[in-house]
């Protein structure tokens, strides 16, 4: 099995996991998540050819209170040992690296209480992602670990694509567009050129639609501007996230409704977007398949609001190329590219409507001005080359087992 990264992607209540071969172009092997922490967890794994493993969390335990324990139950689990392999490193998604950070880091002594402080400016992901870091260090104190973060792509931008038009010394003091999702991002960069030749250098926008959803518009592969700003609620609908709004709504809400920020945020990240609009669920799955006309107008919203940002990103890039379409809802939800697309025809984009409804790589028409295309994520691909880069994979690094300082579960 030879040397192998370990990438953690952890959310509020589950945890993604992969094990990757520490070489400069890693290959996955294991991988799968365990949802449902702290109310039913449960987990799903395959092995690198997609074939499905068992694997049975204990009925009652810690495991159901703390993501600490899951991840131990992980190592366990994982035994590498036995499998004929050794964990040399560990690569983390972090949502936000503030201003400093353009580009991964490999975690040292202060850095997880810096990267606390940003908390506030992702609160539904940063305190997750830290955790896991913090609970792996526990386990395996000697190991090697890698913060990657989705805000890095976008430092590329340049300064009146981050600037707010606010007082300067705030905008000196950190508050600025941030911009996220950039780890799918720098993924989609990566691989422009296996799929649209010339094109991936010119004028591209990607739409990385799911739960979270952004646009990031792209010349020479890099950020150039993105919808997400300074906190992850801002730019497109989303599942349970409202976007763009009226900063002059939320004063409403504090001065006519009394509401605190806690309830103001609470509103805002978890009872908004597709969910609040349709009272019904915020998965666009659930949705597309309801007869119920509220989910039609929720979606009808979704696809308004990211025809209208695509348009102000094509402005961004005095021109569209390309248009790419990934992440959960952006790779399978054929209709709603379609709608997004026939919103965008003033663009020049001609869907091909058979080739979308097969889900082809290519879903524009023969001679189209600007070329459509779907291709997958792969997050953990690039925090395991970012992880193998800085922690030297293939190189020196010094091996770290259960039996090197790993509590037992």
């Amino acid at each position: 099995m030879s040397d192998q990264i370990l990438v953690l992607n952890s959310g509020s209540s589950s945890i993604k996991f992969a094990l990757f071969t520490a070489a400069p172009e890693p290959v996955r092997g294991l991988h799968g998540n365990i949802s449902g922490l702290g109310v039913s967890p449960a987990v799903r794994a395959w092995d690198g050819n997609g074939n499905p493993l068992r694997a049975q969390l204990p009925g009652e335990g810690p495991q159901q209170r703390d993501h600490a324990a899951a991840l131990r139950w992980l190592l366990d689990w994982l035994n590498l040992e036995e499998r004929g392999g050794q964990l040399v490193g560990a690569g983390h998604r972090v949502v936000h690296g503030g201003a400093r950070h353009a580009e991964p880091v490999r975690i040292g002594p202060g850095m997880l209480d810096e990267l606390e402080q940003l908390t506030p400016l992702a609160s539904l992901h940063q305190p997750h992602n830290l955790v896991a870091i913090r609970a792996l260090g526990k386990a395996l104190p000697g190991l090697p670990q890698v913060a990657c973060f989705d805000t890095a792509f976008h430092r590329t931008q340049p300064a009146v694509a981050q600037d707010f038009a606010l007082p300067r010394e705030i905008t000196v003091a950190g508050v600025r567009r941030y911009g996220f999702h950039g780890l799918s991002y720098e993924h989609i960069a990566s691989v422009l050129p296996r799929h649209l030749g010339t094109r991936a250098g010119g004028r591209v926008i990607v739409a990385h639609l799911g739960s979270g959803a952004s646009l990031c518009a792209m010349k020479n592969c890099a950020s150039v501007a993105t919808t997400m700003g300074f906190t992850t609620l801002d730019g497109l609908m989303m599942g349970t996230r409202c976007g763009a709004i009226d900063p002059g709504v939320l004063l409403y809400f504090m001065r006519e409704r009394g509401m605190s920020a806690a309830e103001i945020e609470d509103l805002l990240s978890r009872r908004s977007g597709l969910l609040g609009v349709s009272g019904l669920s915020g998965d666009v799955r659930e949705l597309l398949a309801s007869d119920d006309p509220r989910a039609r107008e929720a979606l009808e919203l979704f696809v308004y609001r990211a025809a209208r940002e695509l348009g102000s990103l094509a402005a961004a890039l005095a021109g569209l190329d390309a248009l790419v379409f990934t992440a959960g809802v952006g790779e399978h939800a054929a209709p709603i590219r379609a709608m997004i697309c026939e919103r965008a025809r003033w663009l020049g984009v001609e869907l091909d409507g058979d080739a979308n409804s097969r889900h082809e790589r290519i879903i524009s028409r023969a001679g189209s001005p600007v070329t459509v295309c779907v291709i997958p994520t792969d997050e953990e691909a690039v925090i395991a080359r970012h992880t193998g880069r800085l922690l030297g994979a293939g190189g020196s690094l010094t091996p770290v087992t259960p039996a090197a300082g790993r509590r037992p579960v």
